[in-house]
């Protein structure tokens, strides 16, 4: 990491855990004064004007909702909050043993804070059958030429022989599995999934690839591009983000070294590349002063994964990456959390879901809104810093 960066850190405040505690007393009272409109329903990926709408449990993204609803769970151990929280595993189990909208490579997304952890936490066992069926779901899209997850889209289509760096936090559902049905098929996908993406979506000065494609008919790489950064050979934020994380975890499953390297490598390129208040812009390609808006989504999942890593690492670098992640979060809480459930009925602002640029392909969507996995890494974030917390991933 070079200087300028590392005398920015050194001047910014951790967050306390007075800051801490209030921040997520604050979450979970939020998330309490929701379940009478998101019970039977789940907020929708990102709010409008503030303030998120009923959507039924269709999208990518409803599990960081009931995530959620885990998170307070263990704060508050509220029965109202578990009661929610089994509502919406029922509704988990019916949504994959209908298959609706689970042809795609999100069911860690999707069942690893819904239903793994209401398993983890109570025992629930709809919530068990429901997550192993995902991971069955998961790992019928696994293409053995090329070794890796198909990200979305037909299977054995050119056009879509590609995984994304998201995957990487879909795969700790393979290996919960393994360790529930001790079927090693689980395990294997993951690893092959593992060693694929983080050969190739890492650059050279890394830098990571939002999408990469393989060769259909040999299995090579082919070419990286991008969906929702900036331009192909742009740092989207949130990607790199989940690089951060998704290096941590490929570390915790496999206790690969060359993981642990390529965790630092990614981090140091993620924060040489965050303005002074350490919260990015929705690419890294944008700097101090710039106008496009932020990703507050991304610093929160960054900080999960300096926090995930630093289980591992020896003392001093532990610590180091506990302070780093301690003063983004301190940031978010100061800077971008809601204050005020007039103001939103969600947690954390200006974050970008997707914004449209020249060069991308992707819908602009919740941009400079909240948005529903922002809200959940917020609050995983705050409880990894207030306790030993056992990981729904």
């Amino acid at each position: 990491m070079n200087r300028q960066v590392e005398q920015l850190l050194k001047e910014k405040p951790e967050l306390s855990e007075e800051m801490c505690q209030k921040a997520m007393d604050f979450a979970v009272d939020q998330v309490s004064s929701n379940l009478k409109e998101f019970t039977h329903s789940f907020k929708k990926a990102f709010s409008e004007d503030g303030f998120y709408k009923p959507t039924p449990n269709v999208n990518w993204t409803t599990g960081f909702w009931t995530g959620q609803i885990w998170l307070a769970y263990e704060w508050k151990q509220s029965e109202e909050l578990k009661n929610a929280g089994q509502i919406q595993i029922e509704s988990f189990l019916d949504r994959i043993n209908r298959k609706v909208e689970v042809d795609h490579h999100d069911m860690g997304f999707l069942y690893s804070p819904s239903c793994v952890a209401g398993y983890k936490l109570i025992g629930d066992e709809k919530g068990r059958e429901a997550a192993i069926k995902a991971a069955d779901q998961l790992i019928s899209r696994f293409q053995p030429v090329g070794g890796f997850i198909q990200a979305w889209g037909p299977m054995n289509q050119p056009e879509n022989y590609r995984f994304i760096i998201d995957c990487l936090l879909n795969l700790p559902l393979l290996y919960w599995a393994t360790g529930e049905t001790t079927d090693e098929k689980y395990r294997e996908v993951a690893e092959k999934h593992i060693h694929t993406a983080i050969a190739n979506v890492i650059r050279d000065d890394y830098s990571t690839w939002h999408t990469f494609f393989m060769n259909m008919e040999t299995g090579a790489p082919d070419h990286g591009a991008t969906c929702q950064g900036y331009r192909d050979g742009s740092a989207w934020a949130r990607g790199q983000a989940w690089g951060v994380y998704g290096c941590a975890m490929a570390y915790r499953y496999t206790r690969r070294l060359e993981y642990l390297e390529d965790f630092k490598h990614v981090t140091d390129y993620y924060l040489e590349h965050l303005p002074s208040d350490l919260v990015p812009y929705w690419d890294l390609e944008f700097g101090e002063g710039s106008d496009e808006p932020r990703d507050s989504s991304s610093a929160s999942i960054a900080a999960c994964g300096m926090l995930e890593m630093a289980k591992y690492l020896e003392k001093e670098d532990a610590a180091r990456y506990r302070s780093i992640a301690k003063k983004i979060m301190a940031s978010v809480v100061e800077y971008y959390a809601v204050k005020d459930e007039k103001e939103s009925n969600g947690l954390v602002l200006h974050s970008t879901y997707s914004k449209k640029s020249p060069y991308n392909t992707c819908t602009p969507e919740g941009v400079d809104e909240c948005n529903i996995w922002g809200d959940y890494f917020y609050m995983e974030a705050l409880t990894r810093l207030s306790k030993d917390w056992n990981p729904y991933w």
